[in-house]
């Protein structure tokens, strides 16, 4: 990638896009993805494939599986997220336990996030700041 700043769409921004609507966060993956900045974890593929509709999103995230980087969910992501998880119940944030892993993804591999999902607001800061 080098040099440019890799960011991960979350399901909620990648949602938008593969349906075709003409949102913000719609159009912000598809910036990302034309400046090859865009990336995912297999955590978020897996939450698209559970949601995938037979057509033209089932073919488009064919060819992202293809060309999209892929940030691995290891054991330093996981030890982060059990810590995150903790400190959410700590300051009486309830987030869903994907939003946590995802968020200690970011956190670990320095990136960015692209998403239109509240709970990364309230996590986010509790993630960087371990």
């Amino acid at each position: 990638m080098g040099g440019r700043q890799v960011t991960l769409i979350d399901s909620s921004s990648w949602i938008d896009f593969l349906r075709g609507r003409q949102t913000e966060p719609a159009m912000r993956v598809q910036h990302l993805l034309a400046a090859g900045e865009a990336a995912w974890c297999d955590l978020i593929a897996v939450e698209l494939w559970n949601g995938v509709r037979v057509g033209k999103e089932r073919k488009a995230l064919d060819e992202l599986e293809v060309e999209l980087s892929s940030f691995a969910l290891d054991a330093e992501v996981w030890k982060l997220a059990r810590k995150l998880a903790f400190r959410c119940r700590q300051s009486g944030i309830t987030a869903p336990s994907n939003d946590i892993v995802i968020a200690a993804c970011v956190v670990t591999h320095d990136l960015e996030l692209e998403h239109c999902d509240k709970h990364f607001d309230d996590i986010l800061p509790l993630a960087k700041s371990l």
